[in-house]
């Protein structure tokens, strides 16, 4: 996913605040109470106890009182330096404490840190609610605001300004005070039920279900990596001699691609599909029913019809109305498609004398075959050119290439795993840009997915840049006897996805913290996806596709077949996304009451999704709206979408996909992102507002 991001977290702490009580004596063994003496001041995660963070928090939290008390007491009346620009200045410790435990409670989490996440969320959430309510404040916001015209404010200080004021305005400032303690009563409980759903997910995903085979005969099909891993997994929980497969995606969907045993598929997928509604303690029905309801009466409490409008309001598209008209834009002609896939896949389920209707959990195996068929192609052919460090390093070179950056592998700087790796990001004449770590394998205490976050965003202090320390988490096929970590194309599209996340975290540079990189919810993924379209283009294959074996270079042949099926299974792939992307619009802007499942099934049978696709995401495990950020927001990919179609259509159209002039103009946009509204940035990369026709081009729908 993203779980978004790379400065999401960090804005939420510069919105922080809460009662503060006398503070006690600082123990400076806590690495957190001083600089960090590590390369570059990252984190020193050899030295961080887990009995650090808390008396951390409290003590930013104590910090950041302080600061605002400066901003309050002040008799000089307001104005950006002693009141905008002070409160951008405010809670970098909270900040510095907060990002490094969330991060590491995502990646590298045990029982002991979720108990201690359970006692920090609500602190954070009324540190936030504190400062967001805060009257005098506000009062000096305001009437910075009101007067930012006659102040000859640059273009980035009114903007900061303008941002500010409507963060107070969208988080109660104007509200009543009964209303404000309402309100104060809703964030805590949203709080503590999001970090609820991510918590049971997670056991429902890791602990709850494996799939264990005893019987060799089981494993037909199967590639010979697949089965190495699901071997070596299994030894590793003392079940030598058996295969082992998990609910996690790169153990997962081989086997639903590969795996003759249809009944076994069948169980597997059943499983996938019904984490979080299983009835025990993990079952998330009970969390959604309770989320959707404050949500919705947290929006209107604010004044907005629902939590959609809340949300969009300040995104690009403004309204729920027009992620609407989007996303069924695509649907009838993503539908159609997928109708026409299915077909494919029934005659040749008929053809070989299967006597089945195709269901759900045949979807991957028929549509390998079908490849097989139309294309001469499967991912088998093309897993022994994709591995893991030879895609990293096309990655890199695709950096290279567009900006002249390169990367510097780091023994010296530290890591919160043995498995994750520090480079150095670096401008090609050696100046310092970043420190970029990357985390690729499945294990017990880390979440689902892939996704982009900061240990530190990028900021000035004194007039000083303090370069940004990004983090890409990712849950790739892990290596497996002899054969080294081999990813499925959707999985190098995922590393150069996350890669683009994290460039545009490396070449932020803006003033102010509340503006620097920070842009709407429906931008957020421009940079990672127009990333993705790098990695199929063939000058970019023969530089990192090379057979893992024999060091020979992914042959044209393959190349040409890769092309020719990019549009294959695209109807099935935009059907299962819109159909989520639907789904959380649903959930965000209709009343609830009643059956979390009859919810789903009334709002997928509304807009015809057929029964052989389900949803990317059934509700009960849709982190990304219930607990990652994304909620009312699903629809960004999309919405994305059109817009890194259309910028890599520019590269395209100018003969040269790494076309200097544009690659500059582009890193501008990256570095620029948040100094204006998303479309304004957009059009001043572009020189136009980006057209829909090269997104359905590409996905074949037109």
């Amino acid at each position: 996913m993203k779980k978004i991001q790379l400065s999401m977290i960090a804005l939420a702490l510069i919105f922080s605040s809460c009662n503060s009580k006398k503070e006690t004596k600082r123990d400076m063994n806590n690495p957190f109470f001083s600089e960090f003496k590590t390369p570059f001041q990252v984190p020193p995660f050899s030295e961080i106890k887990l009995e650090h963070f808390l008396p951390a928090i409290n003590a930013g939290i104590a910090d950041q009182l302080a600061e605002i008390k400066v901003i309050t007491d002040n008799k000089e009346e307001s104005n950006f330096e002693n009141t905008i620009n002070a409160f951008d200045q405010s809670g970098i410790m909270l900040t510095k404490t907060s990002l490094t435990f969330f991060n590491l409670n995502s990646a590298n989490t045990n029982d002991e840190m979720q108990a201690v996440a359970r006692e920090i969320t609500p602190k954070i959430s009324a540190h936030r609610d504190n400062i967001a309510l805060n009257k005098e404040l506000f009062k000096r916001v305001k009437s910075v605001y009101d007067r930012r015209k006659e102040l000859n404010l640059n273009a980035d200080q009114m903007r900061t300004v303008e941002k500010y004021y409507l963060d107070f305005e969208r988080n109660g400032a104007n509200l009543s005070e009964d209303k404000q303690a309402e309100l104060r009563k809703l964030n805590d409980e949203l709080a503590m039920l999001e970090l609820k759903f991510g918590e049971n997910v997670l056991a429902e995903s890791n602990k709850n279900f494996k799939l264990i085979i005893d019987n060799e005969a089981d494993l037909k099909g199967l590639p010979a990596d697949v089965i190495a891993g699901a071997a070596e997994t299994a030894k590793n929980d003392k079940l030598t001699g058996k295969w082992e497969f998990t609910l996690k995606t790169p153990s997962m969907v081989p086997f639903l691609q590969y795996a003759e045993n249809r009944a076994l598929r069948e169980k597997f997928y059943k499983a996938y599909l019904n984490r979080g509604n299983n009835g025990n303690a993990n079952d998330n029905k009970e969390v959604i029913g309770k989320l959707v309801k404050l949500r919705d009466h947290r929006a209107k409490l604010l004044g907005f019809a629902n939590h959609a409008s809340y949300v969009v309001d300040v995104n690009m598209a403004k309204t729920p109305e027009k992620v609407h008209d989007l996303l069924m834009k695509l649907w009838t002609p993503a539908l159609d498609r997928a109708k026409k896939e299915r077909d494919d896949m029934q005659i040749l389920i008929d053809k070989e004398g299967g006597k089945f209707k195709l269901e759900s959990w045949d979807w991957w195996y028929y549509a390998e075959k079908v490849r097989k068929a139309k294309y001469d192609l499967d991912e088998s052919q093309l897993k022994p050119y994709f591995k893991l460090e030879n895609v990293l390093d096309g990655v890199f070179y695709v950096a290279n290439k567009l900006y002249g950056i390169k990367f510097i592998k780091r023994t010296d700087i530290p890591v919160y795993n043995d498995e994750t790796t520090a480079y150095e990001v670096q401008e090609a004449n050696g100046k310092h840009i970043g420190v970029l770590y990357y985390d690729f394998h499945p294990r017990s205490g880390k979440s689902n997915g892939a996704w982009c976050t900061s240990f530190r965003d990028q900021m000035y202090q004194n007039g000083q840049m303090i370069t940004p320390v990004v983090s890409i988490v990712c849950n790739f096929t892990r290596p497996a006897g002899n054969v080294p970590a081999l990813l499925s194309f959707d999985e190098v599209t995922t590393l150069f996805h996350e890669s683009g996340h994290a460039l545009h975290g490396l070449f932020t540079d803006g003033p102010y913290r509340r503006i620097a990189g920070v842009v709407p919810n429906d931008f957020v993924e421009l940079p990672s996806q127009v990333m993705e379209n790098w990695a199929s283009e063939p000058e970019v294959l023969r530089h990192y596709a090379k057979n893992y074996q024999t060091g020979e270079v992914i042959p044209e042949a393959l190349i040409t077949k890769l092309e020719k099926s990019a549009q294959f299974n695209q109807g099935f792939e935009t059907v299962e996304y819109l159909a989520a992307s639907l789904l959380d619009m649903d959930w965000h802007t209709k009343p609830f009451s009643g059956n979390v499942m009859d919810f789903e099934k009334a709002s997928m049978d509304q807009i015809g999704l057929i029964k052989e696709i389900q949803p990317r995401y059934h509700s009960t495990y849709f982190t990304h709206i219930f607990s990652g950020g994304y909620s009312a927001g699903y629809y960004v990919y999309i919405w994305a979408a059109v817009l890194d179609a259309d910028a890599f259509d520019a590269f395209k159209q100018s003969g040269n996909i790494f076309n200097p002039e544009l690659a500059a103009r582009f890193r501008t946009l990256l570095a620029k992102s948040g100094s204006d509204e998303g479309m304004v940035v957009y059009k001043n990369f572009r020189g136009q507002e980006p057209s829909i026709e090269p997104l359905l081009k590409r996905r074949g729908l037109k």
